[in-house]
């Protein structure tokens, strides 16, 4: 089992469409949690996804109580990564199985789903700056994940 990454209501396309080439490039799977500010469609993720997204593992989602439920029946751990944790990514353990939340581009995920997290880490940064692009941040994690768990020794 490796590092999969959940999208809580996305509401930008090109970034779905960059994770989800993410995913294909490293054997991630992308959940998208409904609802989405957007289709999910070949076409509305072609521009960042290309020709990735049809390799890519994408599971979809209702809303958060489905994923939630499935991911518990899984025994899959939650990470949220959030400007408003206070442990920094680069401090914190990861596991084979952890599914790594990234929320909303305008408003991050609420705080009673916040709350179900396992475990909630933040990027640090300069202080004067509020956050980085979202696929950008969960790129950052997933890497970092896959070096913990030796996840690249498979792709090699």
């Amino acid at each position: 089992m490796s590092i999969d990454i959940a999208l809580y209501q996305p509401d930008i396309a090109n970034n779905t469409g960059t994770l989800l080439r993410l995913g294909a490039c490293l054997g991630l799977a992308v959940h998208v949690i409904h609802p989405a500010g957007f289709p999910i469609s070949p076409k509305t993720l072609a521009r960042a996804g290309l020709d990735y997204v049809e390799h890519a593992v994408l599971r979809e989602h209702v809303n958060f109580e489905q994923f939630d439920a499935w991911r518990r029946a899984a025994d899959r751990r939650l990470v949220l990564l959030s400007t408003k944790a206070s442990e920094s990514a680069y401090e914190a353990r990861y596991a084979s199985g952890d599914i790594i939340l990234l929320g909303r581009e305008s408003a991050g995920v609420p705080d009673d789903i916040a709350a179900l997290a396992d475990l909630r880490v933040r990027i640090p940064m300069r202080p004067e700056r509020r956050s980085l692009n979202v696929a950008l941040a969960g790129a950052m994690i997933a890497g970092e994940a896959m070096r913990q768990i030796e996840g690249f020794t498979a792709l090699a």
